[in-house]
């Protein structure tokens, strides 16, 4: 089967939006491709960050995501994988400064460090992290990244160095990772449906996948239905991420309650009742798996250091490659 990596980084909540923008794909993706999965807490440091809560933070994303299905033998930890950190160094050397400069991200979070903190600084890891990511996904020869519209770009740019470094060796080396498009709801925040849903705008701009049925419940009955104005005959973007919750849930009532807004004739209230509920639903069976993963913590731990050393072997042949290929090198075990 094709290989696909994806990885996320140990920040914020598990929350509805992060679960129906990539971790349901990521599971779907499993019965037809060699998936891996990599839990990637060097790039949680090139933001802000507690060096306290970090490896908490990267366990208790862990539990989640093996909770909501992902299978333990596809995921990783990269910083358990130190040839991540090794190639990044060999690929940073055919990637230039002026395409670092331009990546948009680098600007966007430049930005939210600066409004988060004004007397924080900004990181030369944040600059460079996408040649990181780029060895992330290069280091097993993904043949597929999922990707939403805002890493298009980071795609992009590993497709470059990729290029690039097959032509300093003279071989073509590593492939072109293509983006792997899926269609997914685009959640947004259910106290302002003008922006996504996202843990770091505050409890009340997210629900947490995990969350307890009243606490779910409480959120989208709050949830604002009016935002802004919109033309006659239109849908407030405040319905329109109501009526695409419910969708996403497998709300069974969905068709006929879009035809009663078409009517006229939604009550409101019900409605929200009706998409509390699903969500309810979608979430109680991950939520027990929840408390039975982490009623065997130890368990859990173990099987993810025994994957991330499995998967680890990929990363080591291609790194042995690449010094091969790069004539850098290598420790006296692989001479």
């Amino acid at each position: 089967m094709k290989q696909v990596l994806s990885c996320i980084q140990p920040t914020g909540k598990l929350h509805l939006g992060r679960y129906f923008g990539a971790v349901k794909n990521w599971v779907d993706l499993q019965s037809s491709y060699d998936c891996i999965y990599g839990i990637v807490d060097l790039h949680a440091m090139t933001m802000p960050y507690s060096p306290k809560k970090l490896r908490e933070a990267s366990w208790e994303l862990i539990y989640n995501l093996i909770a909501s299905g992902i299978e333990k033998e596809n995921i990783f930890v990269q910083s358990m994988i130190p040839e991540h950190g090794e190639l990044a160094w060999i690929l940073g050397t055919v990637c230039s400064y002026g395409e670092l400069s331009r990546m948009t991200q680098f600007k966007d979070k430049t930005q939210q460090v600066k409004d988060t903190d004004k007397d924080a600084f900004v990181s030369a890891g944040l600059f460079t992290y996408p040649v990181l990511q780029a060895a992330d996904i290069l280091i097993y020869n993904a043949d597929y990244v999922p990707v939403g519209k805002d890493q298009e770009q980071h795609l992009e740019l590993t497709r470059n160095i990729a290029q690039r470094f097959n032509h300093v060796v003279g071989k073509e080396y590593f492939v072109s990772p293509e983006t792997l498009f899926t269609e997914v709801p685009k959640v947004m925040s259910t106290a302002d449906p003008t922006i996504k849903m996202s843990a770091s705008k505050g409890e009340k701009h997210f629900i947490d996948l995990f969350g307890d049925d009243a606490r779910i419940i409480k959120q989208i009955k709050s949830a604002v239905t009016d935002a802004g104005d919109q033309a006659p005959g239109t849908m407030s973007p405040g319905i329109e991420n109501l009526f695409s919750l419910l969708k996403a849930c497998g709300g069974a009532n969905y068709d006929s309650l879009l035809e009663s807004y078409n009517k006229g004739e939604l009550r409101y209230g019900d409605f929200k009742m009706e998409v509390a509920q699903a969500v309810v639903d979608l979430v109680k069976p991950m939520r027990e798996r929840l408390e039975d993963i982490k009623a065997n913590k130890k368990d859990i731990k173990y099987a993810i250091k025994q994957s991330t050393a499995e998967i680890r072997k990929k990363a080591m042949k291609t790194l042995s490659e690449v010094k091969e290929l790069t004539g850098i090198m290598q420790t006296a075990k692989n001479i």
